[in-house]
């Protein structure tokens, strides 16, 4: 293998060198005849560019050169050796003169400024003042051509040159291809040219195929002025072509290989066959020896016991491992009945059956008996044997015993453990179906819970592919927080309960019944029922959930509301059917108590707006569409404006500006109530900004603050970075917010307000919780008497008597009074007359934006109603 090798790899490698240096000459080969094309390209274009240079030189010293002129310059150009095919002359950019004029007359007055295609290199050409190569590109009169563009530099008569214009010589593309040789047919290489970028790489391939760059050719860089090319060479028919000797020399050296191996191969194999033959000897005495040790200590190990018998004389051979079997001592030569008599009783007849069949019928003898030593241990064996002739052609039969009593117990304790383990098995079941039962119900009530429920919509939107028709209703029990407050949760856990019993005593045994949370019920039925139906159930379920119950010798009674909602054969989930139930359930105890709602398309309609509307209020704030509006109030005596109220507005994307009735009660649902109240506060210090720089006498502005925003701590952190003057800034407080209950967190949070030199007014009074106490504790610095109250004043006297006596408990305490809803100047006299200090409404001036209020300020229009109505 080491001869076969060293010769395999010297004439790889002499071939190898041989390919290698081919190669190399054919590089070489390339590279002289790409040398030469490459040298006469750029020594054409070189000479043609020289050419006109010429020309350059000549129009410099002559700037008024004539058409004449110009013309027996060309031909003295044309003259020589070129491949130019025309030259112009472009004063200012505008072409003047071609040369030869014949085909190239559209050219004359061509504007290089007016072109977008070439207006670039024009522009170079004077940005540079050296002459700019372009292309190749295709021409206009046909064929290609490289164009190269030359700034004439004039004298300007100051001592100073200047831009005259400049020189395009047109070189033609497919003469210079010639010139250089590339069109030859002696020519041996495949040629690609390339223009070049300035960052060095290739660029848009303009001659050849372009696969010749990624194929390592030889390239050569062509220059001329500021461009450059690259041309790259291959040979014809690619690098990988052999030599033309090649097989020459492999033949050979495979020869010569072949005389030097053969020889060598043969003494090995003769050496290989003798080292198979020994180690064939040596292997099998290994077998040998070892399949005799392996047996012997398989039979130590298992405890076998090897046995003959000679059929015709009926000797039995034992050997020491049979002995010991049996518990007999001896020479190991014993007879049959030596066998027979250590059989046990119960197994005798049938141990000397299968052995008298064995030996009849010459078959292999398989069997298991038992035995008794002679201290009276009872062994468990197994037998096996087999029938053969020695060379006498005596019948005799050989086979193994081997003790398992081991295996029998095992496998009866095996027996005992399944069983064993079955027991457990069924226990354990038990005891994992208790659990999920546990798991799904209900502890209390033993009614299915919210899990048992989600996986019953599954299976039930499981059914088929279209959904199976359902109805759900969802119970919610009233007054149920009121007995556990009162009669503790033995009386509430007492009430679930009877609930439940009574859910399932007035529904079908098909009817899924579940309790999903503290005092909600959910029934299914799997099918849809009429609005008479779903009536009468619902009624019915009502009914029995109002049945009292006594506990403690308490009689303990609830409501209940329900939410139905049913679905046909329709496309949506199970899950949106209990969705729906509940929005019903909620419109039910929006009404009221003991009252039963269905879900309609009303109802879908109401939820979707609703969310609808919360997310464009939440869009909103993002971007700032709440905004303030302004109503001025007015001093009831002189009727000069003596504070403003800053009322929130929502200029809506789509239905423009919009009132707090639109958006407040689902403000106040998503919890974003204080951030319009903080939106419109900032507002509203903004335009009192705006009021003093425009000299206007308005003393202070109001600003709603909701329960929500009042406990709001950012609201003291935005305070504190303000400078206000005393009295210029107040709080309205609506009356419902409830101060009684509230108490000792109202009357903190207002008194650290009031630190602030910030004013309180209770809004809307008379409508709402504020007891005379509560105004004590707060001592507001106004009451707004709301317009519910004023509106009657004109036609009834004791609305009049009213009012007058919310005056007179302002006055006792100090406090001033504002009156809304003025919505006639004769309000506005008797309201003045009972001793409101301010007023407030739509007889004098109604909400509007900061610009709007700046400029009704300074118009005072409202003074011209003074005598006429109120004095």
């Amino acid at each position: 293998m080491i001869v076969v090798i060293a010769v395999a790899i010297a004439v790889v490698y002499a071939d190898q060198q041989k390919q290698r240096l081919y190669q190399e000459n054919i590089r070489n080969r390339v590279a002289e005849e790409l040398g030469l094309v490459r040298a006469r390209l750029e020594g054409g274009i070189t000479a043609n560019i020289q050419l006109v240079q010429g020309l350059v030189a000549v129009i410099e010293t002559e700037p008024d050169i004539s058409a004449e002129r110009f013309a027996t310059l060309g031909v003295r150009i044309f003259e020589t050796s070129h491949q130019l095919r025309n030259i112009a002359a472009a004063p200012d950019l505008v072409v003047k003169y071609v040369y030869p004029l014949t085909g190239n007359q559209p050219l004359i007055g061509f504007d290089y400024r007016r072109s977008e295609a070439q207006r670039a290199a024009a522009e170079r050409v004077r940005e540079t003042g050296k002459y700019v190569a372009t292309g190749p590109v295709d021409l206009v009169q046909g064929g290609r051509g490289l164009i190269v563009r030359y700034p004439v530099i004039v004298p300007n008569g100051h001592g100073g040159r200047t831009f005259w214009g400049l020189i395009a010589a047109v070189i033609d593309i497919d003469r210079l291809y010639e010139y250089g040789g590339l069109t030859s047919n002696t020519l041996d290489i495949d040629v690609a040219i390339a223009t070049k970028a300035e960052d060095g790489s290739v660029g848009k391939v303009f001659f050849g195929d372009a696969s010749l760059f990624a194929a390592a050719p030889v390239a050569m860089p062509i220059s001329f002025g500021s461009e450059s090319w690259e041309i790259v060479a291959a040979p014809k028919g690619g690098w990988n072509q052999p030599a033309p000797d090649l097989w020459v020399s492999r033949i050979l050296m495979l020869v010569v290989g072949l005389m030097i191996v053969a020889p060598v191969a043969w003494i090995a194999r003769l050496l290989s066959e003798r080292q198979a033959n020994i180690a064939a000897l040596r292997q099998r005495e290994e077998e040998l020896r070892a399949l005799s040790h392996r047996l012997e200590i398989a039979l130590e190990a298992s405890r076998i016991g090897v046995w003959e018998l000679d059929i015709g004389s009926g000797e039995l051979n034992w050997d020491a491992r049979m002995q010991k079997l049996y518990g007999v001592e001896g020479d190991g030569h014993y007879t049959y009945e030596t066998w027979r008599d250590a059989l046990h009783p119960d197994d005798l007849a049938e141990a000397e059956q299968v052995f008298a069949r064995a030996m009849e019928s010459g078959k292999d003898y398989v069997t298991e008996f038992r035995v008794m030593t002679a201290d009276g241990e009872v062994r468990h064996v197994r037998a096996y044997g087999t029938t053969y002739r020695d060379s006498r052609f005596r019948k005799k039969l050989v086979g193994v015993n081997w003790n398992v009593t081991a295996d029998i117990r095992l496998q009866q304790e095996l027996r005992d453990a399944k069983q064993q383990a079955e027991m457990q098995n069924r226990e354990l079941e038990q005891a994992r179906q208790h659990m999920e039962h546990n798991s799904l119900h209900d502890a209390l009530t033993n009614l299915p819970n919210r899990r048992y429920l989600d996986q019953y919509l599954m299976r039930l939107d499981a059914v088929s592919e279209t959904q199976a028709p359902a109805t759900v209703l969802h119970i919610d029990l009233d007054r149920f927080k009121d007995i556990n407050d009162t009669l503790g949760h033995g009386a509430g856990d007492a009430i679930l309960r009877h609930v439940a019993i009574k859910l399932r005593e007035n529904t079908r045994v098909e009817d899924f019944v579940a309790r999903i949370g503290g005092d909600e019920f959910v029934v299914v039925c799997a099918d849809t029922l009429t609005d008479h139906e779903f009536g009468e159930l619902a009624r019915r379920l009502i009914d029995a959930i109002n049945t009292p119950i006594v506990h403690c010798g308490h009689e303990c009674r609830v409501g209940a509301s329900i939410g139905i909602a049913t679905r046909e054969l329709s496309d949506f989930k199970a899950e949106q059917l209990l969705v729906n139930a509940d929005i019903a359930l909620y419109e039910a105890k929006r009404h009221g108590r003991n009252r039963v709602e269905r879900y309609t398309d009303r109802l879908k309609s109401l939820t979707i707006n609703t969310k609808k509307t919360a997310d464009a209020v939440l869009k909103s704030l993002d971007q700032n569409d709440f905004i303030a509006y302004f109503q001025p109030q007015f001093d009831a005596h002189t009727l000069e404006i003596n504070g403003v109220e800053a009322l929130a507005r929502w200029n809506h994307p789509e239905e423009g500006i919009l009132g707090p009735d639109s958006f407040l009660k689902i403000a106040e649902s998503l919890n974003v109530v204080s951030q319009i109240d903080a939106a419109i506060l900032d507002q509203a210090l903004l335009q009192r900004t705006r009021w003093l720089a425009n000299d206007l006498a308005i003393d202070k502005v109001s600003v709603n603050i909701s329960a929500q925003r009042l406990f709001d701590e950012s609201l003291l952190q935005r305070l504190d970075g303000l400078d206000l003057v005393p009295g210029s800034l107040s709080f309205e407080l609506l009356e419902s917010i409830s101060f009684d209950d509230k108490g000792a967190a109202v009357t903190s949070s207002i008194e650290r307000i009031k630190a602030y030199g910030i004013d309180i007014e209770i809004d809307d009074f008379g409508t709402g919780y504020a007891s005379i106490l509560s105004l004590l504790k707060l001592s507001p610095r106004r009451l707004k008497i709301d317009r519910q109250l004023t509106a009657p004043i004109i036609v009834s006297s004791a609305q009049r008597r009213l009012i007058s006596s919310i005056v007179d408990i302002g006055r006792s305490l100090g406090i001033e009074i504002v009156a809304e809803g003025v919505e006639t100047m004769h309000h506005a006299a008797i309201l003045r007359d009972l001793g409101c200090q301010t007023l407030q409404g739509y007889a004098l001036a109604r909400p509007m934006d900061g610009n709007a209020l700046i400029e009704f300020a300074r118009a005072r229009t409202w003074m011209q109603h003074r005598t006429a109505e109120v004095g």
